[in-house]
């Protein structure tokens, strides 16, 4: 009587495990591209609704979306360097050193290879640098919570009441996208990639010195963790990380004599001051008192739900480089004096706020897709809204 046959389990050629890789990765393609191409719509739709205002209102939209309040500055020091003060009554001096390197050095960069102006430049910077962005927050969202909630991710960034930013020759698109790839390298273990992100981040804006606070916290967790046994890269990444904001801050404080407190004195020439607060509760006092215009209640509620979702977040036990950086982002907020009515644009880049309802938003999509669809619809609306107001008619500083 013959034996039977004992099936044997085949080890697969490293040719077929490329191609099962390659299978993987193609089918979480469409999620992404799903992701990204919501976002795409969501902003130009916004565009569209800002040039139907402008052309109503007899306004250009390109100098509205490439030239309002700091792309001025910007482009600027990308045509001409630094060296531009503009003096006002005792004490208020704008200087040009408050606005950091990296994205005029882009535009000039832009604008010497390829016939472009500084304006189209730095909206092509800010464009490229949003999709780079919304595609950092998708693989973020989707890494600690799945792809659904990865594409609400980026949704709901695209969605914020302030979101009209990200089409504008701002920074803030910028920021966001070396943050978000710098949290994800964190939070996947390359070090190195992380800290020269932070890097970047640092020189980008002045609270992009967060970035480096979370990749700093989570080094030191790691630290702690393994009882001092990291790797060199960890310890590579965690130093890298400040160089960029620290190395900016102490070349302005060299070119105005005073090392170590010469940009604090640029910015306090622009109003703008650490004072743990006490100048935006007199302005709340004001606003609640006397009353004032649409923008400045507006962003009262703002920051109040950024302090909610601060704590849903927390609440959530987020990762710990998220919560620094959220953290970091909503203390400078917060605690900083001056341009009360910019502070929302100031938390565009704590995208990990948004973890919270997105998670839910998720999961409504599952149980009850309508009630999701009226949901986002109503974000669209407001977004849309009220980013055109801002661009078109409040004719205050974002």
């Amino acid at each position: 009587m013959s034996q039977p046959h004992l099936a044997t389990a085949s080890v697969p050629s490293p040719r077929a495990r490329a191609r099962a890789q390659f299978v993987r990765h193609a089918e979480r393609l469409p999620t992404a591209v799903t992701a990204l191409g919501l976002f795409a719509v969501a902003r130009l739709t916004g565009m569209v609704t800002v040039a139907l205002a402008a052309r109503r209102t007899d306004q250009d939209t390109f100098e509205l979306l490439g030239g309002s309040w700091d792309s001025e500055w910007y482009t600027g020091i990308a045509a001409h360097g630094y060296g531009r003060t503009l003096h006002f009554e005792p004490g208020v001096i704008h200087s040009d050193l408050a606005f950091f390197p990296l994205y005029p050095g882009l535009v000039r960069g832009l604008t010497a290879a390829f016939p472009l102006s500084g304006g189209a430049a730095g909206l092509l910077i800010s464009w490229l640098a949003a999709a780079a962005a919304a595609w950092g927050l998708y693989v973020i969202g989707r890494r600690l919570h799945g792809r659904t909630t990865g594409a609400f991710l980026v949704l709901l960034w695209g969605l914020m009441p302030h979101s009209v930013v990200l089409s504008m020759a701002y920074t803030e698109p910028v920021l966001t996208a070396f943050a978000a790839w710098s949290l994800y390298a964190v939070l996947s273990g390359r070090w190195l990639w992380a800290g020269s992100l932070a890097a970047l981040a640092g020189l980008s804006r002045p609270n992009g010195f967060a970035v480096a606070a979370a990749v700093g916290a989570a080094a030191a967790y790691e630290l702690w963790k393994r009882r001092g046994k990291v790797p060199g890269r960890l310890w590579a990444g965690a130093m890298l990380a400040p160089l960029g904001w620290g190395g900016y801050v102490l070349w302005v404080g060299l070119r105005k004599g005073d090392p170590l407190g010469g940009y604090f004195a640029v910015q306090r020439g622009w109003g703008s001051r650490f004072d743990f607060g006490l100048g935006n509760l007199a302005f709340i006092k004001h606003l609640l008192l006397d009353g004032d215009r649409l923008v400045f209640p507006v962003t009262l509620a703002l920051v109040g739900a950024a302090l909610l979702l601060f704590a849903l977040l927390a609440a959530d036990r987020a990762p710990l480089p998220l919560l620094v950086y959220s953290g970091v982002l909503l203390l400078i907020a917060v605690g900083g004096s001056g341009f009360f009515e910019s502070k929302p644009r100031f938390l565009l880049p704590a995208f990990p706020l948004l973890i919270p309802l997105a998670r839910a938003l998720a999961r409504t999509a599952k149980a009850r897709p309508v009630h999701a669809t009226l949901v986002v619809a109503a974000l669209a609306g407001l977004s849309l809204g009220y980013g055109t107001y801002l661009v078109t008619l409040a004719r205050m500083p974002l």
